[in-house]
């Protein structure tokens, strides 16, 4: 028998994400404050990469229930990655990663029940840990920390703990971390439902089979192009981290033109609930869902479970630690600046790396941009991802006419439920507004003379997530706002059916991310815990970026001095070689029982000379050194840093 050897596969893109051992002080002082200070909430637990000095590095997880370390791999024969946990302490917090949990409303009200709360109201249906799963928990906590534009350190808050509305998303448990998901058309073999599981990045590959585009030398989920891996042509798009769904896929059938409705934020259970019980409420959405095949545990999404990302996701097949997109708003460390695309809003494709190809740009790769001639429309619809979309709401590139835009938009928003704004709900509204107008552009686009049809769409509805964010994942308004929703897509279906082109049309219903209960009484905002705690960093729920030196010490030969150089940590954009000098950091020598000996301050080079007592041990000799713009470090002469052992405070 022979053997294949087994590669450790660190973060593929090192640009200072996760923890380095410069860090090894400020990141056990935010792992313990993380934990321990509970005034901004109860965190689930907490992820990053830990690098030893030696070069190697393992991914941490830690919880007060537990810690572990484990390290991805992949096989010399080409094979994907593997995990193994190589350290534990106490629980393995992921341990349950099991995607078909908590699968209905009733499994969430009992598992509610069993955590102690009160779960008469699905609506504030809470949930502890031990009742949950984290369904591909090493595989989406990894793929983070492939970008440079990761964080340091990435916090899962408890299910029911985050801000102060009563429904939200982003952690990577079961519930936020499932989206319904329904194929419906040719090329889908069977009707009804499937137990089959799936995730987001398996959509995008799915579709470009279906759409026939063709196998080309890309990555796979390893970042590894076919022929690097030595095999053929087997991937669909640029990067890939999924694969076609084969077991839905009657390969006898192609359809023409493929189009996702993505209902932002509506719960797996909540869809379900609505089309066993109100089925009839949501007459389009059951047509559609009737005629395809429904995934009775939905599809595992993007972590963390949030809009930009993830839509970007199921755009492109790729999880956002490769596309880049890693949260709404993160810390771009080479440049030292924040960039928010959910902010943004507007021209926010170019936060997208260019080593992702999204489904639009596989398309247009194939048959071309429509010219008054030839090639294909694909059309981005108020859609977060619009990397090239030939129409692109987010982008400004629209192939309509503006005023009947205008026009038609204003003429449907008697659509509009009156609740929101006898509610006092004007930002709902708005977003309902604004679907108004996605619609109507799908309706210009779809019943126009002078062109084709978008050969894909991909098209957001927004109103389900702002609702389940106001008024809770399981409330009426819910109802109202999905209501609202069919009534849209039954007018792009009319318009579809005018043209004759239904059948010929693969539709796909799913969402971004899933939506839990949350307890407003507790407004939690885990990361401030980390600058509570003293700590210099940069902090977007749930990422943060520690703001660290790098010290160099050098001792004379005869024990009497020590040159000490400091720089920062993080990264320019000519990378780790030049960082920027950190000038006016204050160096101690700290001698026995903690009295300072001597002090310098570091010149603009970030240089300094201090003297050393020339009658202590210097092993026991700390040198501390402080700046007000930076985390505090203290080393041994020989570069060891003197830090606080979290596993022991954590465990005992």
């Amino acid at each position: 028998m022979t053997t294949t050897e087994r590669r450790l596969a660190p973060p593929e893109r090192a640009g200072g994400q996760g923890l380095d051992p410069n860090q090894e002080e400020s990141g056990n002082r935010a792992i313990i404050a993380l934990l321990t200070d509970d005034r901004h909430g109860p965190t689930d637990w907490l992820a990053t990469y830990r690098y030893d000095s030696d070069g190697g590095g393992a991914y941490e997880v830690w919880a007060l229930r537990g810690m572990i370390r484990f390290q991805r791999f992949l096989d010399a024969d080409g094979g994907g990655y593997g995990y193994e946990v190589i350290e534990q302490s106490g629980e393995n917090p992921i341990a349950n990663q099991d995607p078909t949990a908590v699968a209905t409303i009733a499994e969430e009200v009992e598992a509610s029940t069993k955590s102690g709360f009160d779960a008469s109201d699905p609506n504030r249906a809470f949930m502890s840990p031990e009742t949950l799963s984290y369904p591909l928990a090493f595989e989406r906590i990894a793929q983070l920390f492939d970008s440079p534009n990761a964080p340091d350190i990435v916090v899962n808050p408890r299910s029911y703990a985050y801000g102060r509305q009563p429904g939200q998303h982003g952690s990577a448990d079961v519930v936020q971390s499932r989206a319904p998901l329904v194929f419906s058309g040719p090329g889908i073999k069977d009707t009804g439902t499937t137990d089959a599981l799936c995730a987001q990045v398996d959509i995008a590959p799915t579709l470009a089979r279906l759409l026939g585009l063709p196998l080309i030398d890309g990555m796979d989920s390893t970042g590894r192009t076919s022929s690097e891996r030595g095999v053929e042509p087997d991937v669909y798009l640029r990067r890939q981290d999924g694969g076609p769904i084969d077991e839905i896929i009657d390969a006898t059938e192609r359809p023409e033109r493929a189009y996702i409705f993505l209902l932002d934020g509506l719960s797996n259970t909540e869809l379900k609930e609505r089309l066993e019980n109100d089925r009839e409420s949501i007459p389009n959405l059951a047509r559609l869902i009737e005629r395809g095949l429904m995934f009775n545990y939905g599809t595992t999404v993007n972590f963390p479970s949030i809009t930009w990302p993830s839509h970007n996701t199921i755009g492109s097949g790729a999880w956002c630690g490769h596309h880049d997109v890693v949260n709404p708003a993160y810390y771009l460390r080479e440049t030292r600046e924040t960039v928010t695309p959910q902010g943004q809003v507007w021209d926010t494709a170019k936060f997208v790396t260019g080593d992702v190809e999204t489904l639009f740009e596989a398309v247009h790769r194939v048959h071309g941009k429509w010219d008054g001639r030839d090639g294909v429309i694909t059309a981005s619809l108020n859609e977060p991802c619009a990397k090239g979309a030939a129409h692109a709401t987010l982008e400004r590139r629209l192939l309509i006419d503006e005023e009947k835009l205008g026009e038609m938009t204003r003429l449907n928003r008697d659509d509009t439920n009156p609740r929101w704004k006898d509610e006092g709900q004007e930002s709902v509204r708005r977003y309902s507004f604004t679907d108004i107008q996605g619609t109507v552009q799908s309706m210009l686009l779809f019943g126009a003379d002078d062109q084709p049809p978008p050969m894909f769409t991909f098209h957001e509805y927004a109103l389900t997530d702002a609702v389940g964010h106001d008024y809770g994942p399981h409330s009426g308004a819910i109802r109202d706002a999905l209501i609202e929703t069919d009534k849209r897509i039954g007018k792009v279906l009319d318009v579809i059916d005018a043209r004759g082109l239904f059948e010929s049309t693969l539709f796909v219903i799913t969402t971004d991310h899933g939506m839990a209960p949350i307890d407003t009484d507790l407004s939690a905002n885990q990361v401030q815990a980390v600058l509570d705690a003293g700590l210099r960093a940069v902090v977007h729920a749930p990422l943060v970026y520690l703001l660290d030196m790098d010290v160099t010490i050098e001792h004379a030969k005869d024990g009497r001095t020590a040159t000490i150089t400091v720089v920062e940590n993080d990264p320019t954009k000519s990378g780790f070689e030049k960082r920027p000098a950190v000038s006016g950091a204050k160096v101690e020598v700290i001698g026995h029982k903690g009295k300072v000996v001597s002090q310098a301050t570091t010149d603009d080079f970030g240089v300094c000379g201090v003297p050393l007592p020339v009658d202590e041990d210097p092993e026991h000799l700390v040198i501390g050194i402080h700046h007000d713009k930076f985390n505090e470090r203290h080393l041994r002469l020989d570069g060891t840093n003197v830090v606080e052992d979290a596993r022991k405070r954590l465990y005992g």
